[in-house]
């Protein structure tokens, strides 16, 4: 008796249980739906963008660049050089926006880009002074991104919104095929990368103003390997890498 006694008690409890999930459940459900109708009635400024199934507009970014590096077996036996690093520098970017609208919480977006990048390689050698050569690279980037957006709910004419994609690299400015840089480690002209950020977006009568940060990563190998120069042998490979912060205007 005192088995089946416990074993309703538990199966009472049970039931009580999933009713009162059930209740929370549906409590919450009506409470979201109440509160994005709410958010729909607040949002003036969206409802005239939301008709358009596409737009476009202008970027303004600053970037921060540099390159990650792997040493090679060399590195351990050569004598010139205790470190090689790859150094930050500034940059900006102007850009173009194009957006497709699929469905109501993503995008499809396109973003020729021009970038103006600094970065810099640094080899320190060993012993006690500190003695260092910099290898300062200066880039005109040609970029072509393809992103794909996801938008949240939108409320008070306000929303964020995360972003993932890919795009390829074109250096204008490159001396990789100079003769002037015949002794000077090579970066190659060409790269592709995979970009993710996030941002908000705030939607004004005329425009919708984005700011964005968003990080960059080399996936190719951008290292021009030169057997003659130990500045070369001593790494195996090179990856790009940018955070950039961007301001989008759209219309």
């Amino acid at each position: 008796m005192r088995t089946t006694h416990v074993w309703n008690l538990l199966h009472l409890h049970g039931r009580k249980s999933l009713t009162a999930a059930l209740c929370l459940l549906l409590v919450g459900l009506n409470a979201s739906a109440g509160w994005a109708q709410r958010a729909k009635s607040y949002n003036f400024n969206y409802k005239d963008f939301q008709a358009k199934p596409y737009y476009f507009g202008i970027s303004l970014g600053m970037n921060s660049s540099d390159f990650k590096i792997y040493h090679s077996r060399e590195f351990i036996r050569n004598d010139s050089f205790a470190r090689a690093e790859g150094v930050t520098g500034p940059g900006f970017n102007l850009g173009i926006v194009s957006n497709l609208k699929i469905g109501e919480y993503f995008d499809v977006r396109f973003l020729p880009t021009l970038s103006f990048v600094e970065r810099n390689l640094r080899y320190t050698r060993p012993g006690d002074g500190v003695q260092t050569i910099n290898r300062r690279i200066e880039s005109v980037l040609v970029e072509m991104p393809f992103h794909v957006r996801y938008k949240s709910v939108t409320y008070h004419d306000f929303r964020i919104f995360l972003v993932a994609g890919a795009k390829y690299v074109f250096d204008v400015a490159s001396d990789s095929r100079t003769r002037q840089a015949a002794d000077l480690i090579k970066i190659s002209p060409t790269d592709f990368q995979f970009e993710y950020g996030a941002g908000v977006q705030f939607f004004f009568p005329y425009f919708i103003f984005s700011p964005e940060f968003k990080v960059s990563h080399g996936l190719n190998n951008v290292l021009l390997y030169n057997d003659r120069l130990q500045q070369s042998t001593v790494l195996e490979k090179i990856l790009s890498r940018t955070f950039t912060i961007t301001l989008y205007f759209e219309g």
